[in-house]
């Protein structure tokens, strides 16, 4: 196999904190062992439009703290086609390009795998603030997602206990709960409703009640937008025995901010990690980390694998809850 000596990074799918930090341990991590780097602006609709420019260590300056990506990111329905994965192929042949990190969710994954599949040496870096890739313990911008959920539901204690009411919290999260069930945990919610555990809101309206009659005025509800719509949710629990829930869509505020230490910290890991294995001559790999230890799987393995759901520490939150 050629030796690698230019590298490209794109970031793709919805944005999370800490891919500025990503993005930046690729770039210097390349300059370091003497390659040239590339930067791939708008994802894969992006790297089909040839928007790729040569990037330096000035390029990635001052962004390590940033949330959001320098690089943007779009959805690209065009490269979901063989026609699209082959075109963007040819145009990284174009310029040269010997290898590509792409930073991104399971869609990401698979657009890699795809370029893979067409001679591209590819690595991915789990960046998604759901935490639902497989075969790492932590996503990049977990962490800061989910402190930002603590940190709004800490405030909107405040208020329901001062006007002893219940508030219903939706959280992101279609296909994981991990984001409600960590926040959920670390701020003491009452209730987590998730997709991935079934639940019945009378049983909860039961429970709601049952609190209220021990003298218990005010509750957290919190709910990954995959297991219901929290306005929905409230509704059903006023039918239910009375009460009316305050309801709160945390919504895109959970992707912005600052990222954490600990986001910076394993996005720089990653970064550095992708880049040294392409140069041991690894491919179609997606990095993560597992017990604190750097591994490397298949993206086939990766992709068709459903990262389980941590029920010992759901039923921990359910156990405090009462």
């Amino acid at each position: 196999m050629a030796a690698v000596k230019r590298i490209a990074v794109l970031t793709s799918g919805g944005d999370s904190q800490g891919m500025n930090a990503a993005v930046r341990a690729v770039v210097r991590s390349g300059l370091v062992h003497g390659l040239e780097v590339y930067g791939i602006q708008r994802g894969y609709q992006g790297l089909l439009n040839g928007e790729i420019r040569e990037m330096d260590l000035r390029s990635v300056g001052d962004i390590l703290q940033r949330g959001g990506t320098i690089l943007q990111s779009a959805r690209c329905q065009e490269f979901t086609t063989p026609e699209g994965q082959r075109r963007g192929a040819e145009m990284l042949r174009k310029h040269k390009i010997d290898a590509l990190v792409v930073i991104g969710g399971d869609g990401s994954y698979r657009g890699a795998q795809k370029l893979n599949e067409l001679g591209i040496r590819t690595m991915g870096l789990p960046g998604t603030i759901d935490n639902d890739i497989a075969f790492t313990d932590f996503t990049i911008g977990f962490d800061t997602a989910v402190s930002i959920v603590v940190d709004a539901i800490n405030k909107l204690r405040d208020t329901m206990t001062s006007h002893e009411r219940t508030s219903v919290v939706e959280v992101m999260g279609r296909h994981c709960g991990h984001i409600a069930l960590y926040a959920g945990l670390a701020s003491g919610a009452e209730v987590i409703l998730v997709p991935e555990v079934p639940f019945d809101l009378r049983e909860i309206a039961d429970k709601l009640r049952e609190s209220a009659e021990k003298g218990k005025r005010h509750s957290i509800i919190v709910v990954a937008e995959g297991a219901g719509k929290g306005e929905e949710v409230a509704k059903k629990l006023t039918e239910f025995c009375g009460i009316e829930p305050r309801t709160t869509v945390l919504g895109h505020i959970q992707r912005g901010g600052s990222p954490t230490h600990n986001d910076r910290i394993l996005a720089s890991r990653l970064g550095d990690f992708a880049v040294r294995r392409l140069i041991a001559g690894d491919s179609g790999k997606a990095c993560g980390v597992i017990k604190g230890e750097l591994v490397a799987t298949d993206f086939d393995i990766v992709v068709n694998t459903k990262k389980p759901f941590d029920m010992e520490l759901y039923e921990l939150a359910m156990r405090l809850s009462q």
